[in-house]
């Protein structure tokens, strides 16, 4: 009965540890920040690569930038040197960022920043990622949202239809001149009344003045 309860323990604590390094593989993605845009927008985006292997470090990660956002900027990053690829348009369609050092070790993480534009009819951004270890092992980010090793994605709201902005200002300017001009057309009324009313107690005045 005790070695079966011995037995029954083991076995528990072998699934709770289990649990617990693939919850802590699950979260080490590699994620691209933010999560929401707009279209039309200029954003700057955060790859955020933490590294996971507790034996290996992360030596380099190659990005590959979804058609409907227009990369044109790439921020420098001190113990990093950076490769891009482009496309006839100028776009830049894949970043690759090597480390000059040992690269990144498990409990140590790094962020590399782009910039540019995301597409007038962009809907969401899929950032497809390829991590690789110190031993040429590489983990390649491109899955599914509920894939072991899913790719990034950024949602994309729509963005003030062309024209809105200026619309809008127009339309408050015309309501503030209407409302101008309403008050000046008013004007000599309201004085008309102030003129009536001040006689009116100017002859009550007079008229009590006399008695």
């Amino acid at each position: 009965m005790m070695n079966a309860m011995k037995k029954m323990t083991v076995i528990a604590m072998a699934a709770m540890l289990s649990v617990v390094l693939f919850a802590g593989m699950a979260s080490a993605h590699v994620t691209v920040w933010p999560k929401a845009a707009t279209q039309g927008s200029y954003e700057v985006f955060t790859v955020r690569v933490p590294s996971e292997s507790e034996n290996v470090t992360t030596k380099s990660v190659r990005l590959t930038v979804p058609d409907a956002v227009k990369v044109s900027r790439v921020e420098p990053k001190a113990g990093w040197t950076y490769a891009i690829e482009q496309n006839a348009e100028g776009g830049i369609t894949k970043v690759t960022w090597t480390s000059e050092g040992e690269g990144l070790k498990q409990t140590e993480f790094a962020e590399f920043r782009v910039s540019g534009k995301v597409a007038e009819d962009a809907t969401e951004l899929i950032w497809k990622a390829y991590q690789t270890y110190s031993d040429n092992s590489v983990v390649e980010w491109i899955g599914a949202a509920d894939a072991d090793y899913p790719a990034s994605v950024t949602t994309v709201a729509p963005g003030a239809a062309e024209g809105d902005g200026h619309h809008g200002a127009a339309a408050s300017a015309d309501a503030a001149a209407e409302e101008a001009t309403n008050g000046e057309s008013k004007l000599p009324l309201i004085l008309s009344i102030v003129a009536v009313v001040l006689a009116a107690i100017a002859a009550v005045r007079s008229f009590a003045g006399k008695k």
